[in-house]
């Protein structure tokens, strides 16, 4: 399969598991049947089967997805309603965000929101924020977020994949620019 293919078919799954399952009967925490999410797929690209599925998800980097007992779900992304159950971290001091030159400049006004998301998605290094600021814009600006003084004043954040932290709202008063 080729690479373009590839990124349509994971395009898709995220778009079905993340925003709209269509007529995939999906539970509360966000799992749809993998034989009917590769069932579906298929009418789109006919050579992905579940074999290729599993693959692309444990072979991932991003770590998207979550497959367990036959069924499997977005871990992070959502904007429709699911109950993926996170623990809370309770270690990290730091996290990073990555965005234009524009939404920073609202965020360290305003804090960090969720905007069309149920989550705020944050990175736990500065170089893995800088990669998701420069699928937005050439020229990231990286928020550093005092995750240790936000935690004494109640805000929770969870830990998704090695490479993805969430939580509902930072206040601007934990955020700072860190290099422009």
């Amino acid at each position: 399969m080729e690479n373009d293919e590839k990124v349509n078919v994971s395009r898709y799954i995220s778009y079905l598991l993340r925003h709209n399952p269509e007529d995939l009967e999906m539970d509360k925490e966000g799992f749809v049947d993998l034989d009917k999410l590769v069932s579906k797929i298929r009418r789109r690209c006919p050579s992905v089967d579940r074999d290729f599925l599993v693959r692309m998800v444990e072979e991932s980097e991003r770590k998207r997805f979550e497959i367990v007992d036959d069924k499997i779900r977005a871990l992070y992304g959502h904007t429709i309603p699911v109950q993926v159950r996170l623990e809370e971290d309770k270690q990290i001091a730091w996290l990073y965000h990555g965005t234009t030159a524009e939404a920073a400049k609202e965020i360290l006004e305003k804090g960090l929101r969720p905007m069309r998301r149920r989550w705020v998605h944050l990175s736990p290094t500065e170089e893995i924020a800088l990669d998701v600021g420069r699928r937005r814009t050439n020229r990231p600006m990286i928020l550093v977020i005092d995750v240790a003084e936000a935690r004494k004043h109640g805000v929770k954040f969870f830990r998704v994949t090695d490479n993805v932290y969430v939580c509902k709202y930072v206040s601007a008063k934990y955020i700072k620019m860190l290099h422009v």
